[in-house]
């Protein structure tokens, strides 16, 4: 056990914080899958758990590895990334396992197992995004030949997600913004970017409701957003499920596997399952949980200050600020802050390749961690 533990570098905090959210995330799943279970394996909810804690397993083994690689080899790495998740999204796009209404799934050939493609792209972009800010830092507030080669690969890849998943896209577009906020870029052309991006999405939208066969993703937003603003109660069922967790919950919770609420969220151990922890663990359990995200997005800004180079810093704030981002956004939902949006809620709810992606993530960001702390050892020497 003390080999092991020797074997493992980077920020202990982030390992902890990890380690926690997965016990949380085993315990909630296995008590939230009981519809789905009835539903598709006779009630077997012992498949869900053990299929989710070898995922979550998996996922360590990735973070272990990953934190092992110098963090400076994920910079030509995102290039081959990057120019995969292209075509990748644009085959999904137009042939992608559909469900509900999206095709955001690729079937992985002889396994049976599904991936949306967006995770992918989504850590390869951000990645991307660090290195050309680190290499371009003489060059950035120059139009041509520092912002334009940076942005135009944000502005693909967003825009192929963003037909299939408006969230995954607008959240995605709003970190890499910020990445070029704090690699320097002209805030005039950021300004730009954004409001070309905004119309670009408002003239999409517009020929799908001209053209409605295009894309029928549209009336989805809408009616989420319109149910939403107006709390009408039989069309915003899943959100009103959730304040029902949430609010018969209390402060400490009805105890483990005794929501009620699980019976009839469709999505209780995926998209709301924020709203079966509170209810079972209680409100104060749903604070700690938002605590430690917050402490991991401090914990990675943290990292990104101490390192000394601009690829590290920005590598470690970018896929930190990602997680945390969709963490409140799924949050947020689970308590009618914000419209429905599908985000699951990062190494909690129950998935496949979305908790493995999100592990790679965090093995990258302790890998910035664990070279920080060679690099400012040998600095002091």
């Amino acid at each position: 056990m003390k080999e092991l533990v020797s074997r493992i570098k980077g920020d202990k905090v982030i390992w902890v914080i990890v380690l926690l959210l997965s016990l949380v995330s085993v315990l909630v799943v296995y008590s939230s899958v009981v519809t789905l279970a009835y539903r598709s394996h006779s009630g077997n909810a012992t498949y869900y758990l053990a299929k989710h804690t070898v995922i979550i397993l998996f996922g360590f083994l990735l973070i272990y590895l990953t934190h092992n690689i110098k963090y400076t080899y994920y910079s030509r790495i995102s290039q081959v990334a990057l120019y995969l998740s292209v075509p990748l999204l644009l085959f999904t796009l137009l042939k992608g396992v559909n469900e509900g209404n999206a095709n955001r799934w690729l079937q992985i050939p002889g396994t049976g197992l599904t991936f949306q493609t967006s995770d992918f792209a989504k850590l390869a972009l951000l990645i991307y995004v660090a290195r050309m800010l680190a290499l371009k830092q003489d060059e950035i507030k120059d139009w041509k030949t520092g912002y334009l080669p940076t942005i135009a690969p944000v502005i693909a890849v967003c825009g192929l997600i963003f037909p299939s998943n408006f969230s995954t896209a607008f959240l995605l577009f709003i970190n890499c913004m910020f990445l070029m906020f704090i690699g320097r870029a002209s805030m005039k052309h950021i300004l730009l970017t954004m409001g070309v991006a905004a119309a670009g999405a408002g003239l999409f939208i517009l020929m799908v409701f001209a053209f409605p066969h295009i894309n029928n993703r549209v009336a989805t937003w809408k009616s989420r957003i319109e149910n939403f603003r107006k709390g009408d109660k039989a069309d915003n069922y899943q959100a009103d499920q959730a304040m029902i967790a949430i609010a018969t919950g209390g402060p400490l919770g009805k105890g483990p596997g005794n929501s009620i609420q699980k019976n009839f969220l469709p999505q209780a151990s995926s998209d709301f399952i924020y709203a079966i922890l509170v209810e079972e663990y209680g409100l104060v359990m749903g604070l700690v949980i938002l605590f430690l995200y917050l402490t991991l997005l401090y914990r990675g800004v943290r990292i990104a200050t101490k390192n000394p180079k601009a690829f590290g810093s920005l590598l470690a704030i970018g896929l930190s600020l990602s997680l945390v981002m969709q963490a409140l956004v799924n949050m947020a939902v689970a308590v009618h802050l914000m419209p429905v949006t599908g985000q699951p809620l990062p190494l909690i709810s129950m998935g496949g390749t979305s908790i493995w992606f999100t592990s790679i993530a965090i093995g990258i960001v302790l890998s910035v961690s664990k070279e920080t702390e060679t690099e400012n050892i040998v600095a002091t020497t």
